[in-house]
Formats: structure tokens, C-alpha cells, sequence
């Protein structure tokens, strides 16, 4: 093998590498998240992001512990957390959770979030006009 071979060769194989590991890395960043419907077709056990709708009238806390459900229009999910939820979640809004889902059916969250369009409103002031 020439010279000039063995450098291109070594030069692919950096180049791999390095793809190789910039794929890697994206791969744990991405903020993908599954449905209810798609979770309950799933494995549980495994840590996962759930997104969907919190249900009007199944929000309720106690002692530091709150509980609701999240559904996708079809398939609703009791959802736990030991903790205050943040201010920004409420009934019959989108919300992304992470946890785990347990044998009987009850996620486990540890992160609770809004979820929200990317178009920004400011809130109207009581009492005033636009």
C-alpha cells in the first residue's frame, strides 16, 4: 500500500469515527416523545418522555404529591409525581412528562413540562384593552 493510500484509509477512518460520535451525541439530546397510545404498545420500565393532554377535572395534589391524567384523544395515562407541579401546567393543556411507565399502568414522572407553540403572546393586563 502506497504512502498516499495508508493516509486517505487513516483519514475515512477519523472521519467515521467522528461521525460516528457526533451521532452518538445527538442521539441522547433530541427531545423526542412518544404518545399514550404509543407508550401502553411499549415495554415499561424504560425511561421515556410522554407527551399529550392533561385531562380537564383529573388534576388534583396533596402533600407534595400530584396526580393527573395525560391522554392523546384516545388512550389515557395516570401520571404521579412526587412533587408540586410547576405553575405553568394545567388542565386541558399539552404537557410533556419524564418517567417510567409501571406494570400497572401508572407513570412515574420526575420532570414535568409545558408544552407550548413557538409563537409568544403576552398576557392581557386585568381591565386592560389589547
Amino acid at each position: 500500500m502506497s504512502a498516499r493510500r495508508a493516509r486517505l484509509l487513516l483519514l475515512l477512518i477519523v472521519l467515521a469515527g467522528a461521525a460516528l460520535l457526533v451521532v452518538a451525541g445527538l442521539q441522547r439530546t433530541l427531545t423526542f416523545y412518544r404518545s399514550p397510545s404509543e407508550l401502553l404498545d411499549g415495554d415499561t420500565g424504560q425511561r421515556v418522555r410522554l407527551g399529550g393532554q392533561v385531562v380537564p377535572g383529573s388534576l388534583r395534589s396533596d402533600g407534595g404529591a400530584t396526580w393527573f391524567r395525560i391522554s392523546d384523544g384516545r388512550v389515557q395515562i395516570a401520571v404521579e409525581q412526587q412533587a408540586d407541579l410547576p405553575g405553568t401546567i394545567r388542565e386541558g393543556q399539552d404537557s410533556v412528562v419524564e418517567g417510567t411507565l409501571d406494570g400497572n399502568g401508572v407513570f412515574h414522572a420526575d420532570t414535568i413540562m409545558a408544552r407550548h407553540g413557538n409563537e409568544y403572546r403576552p398576557a392581557v393586563a386585568p381591565g386592560g384593552g389589547g
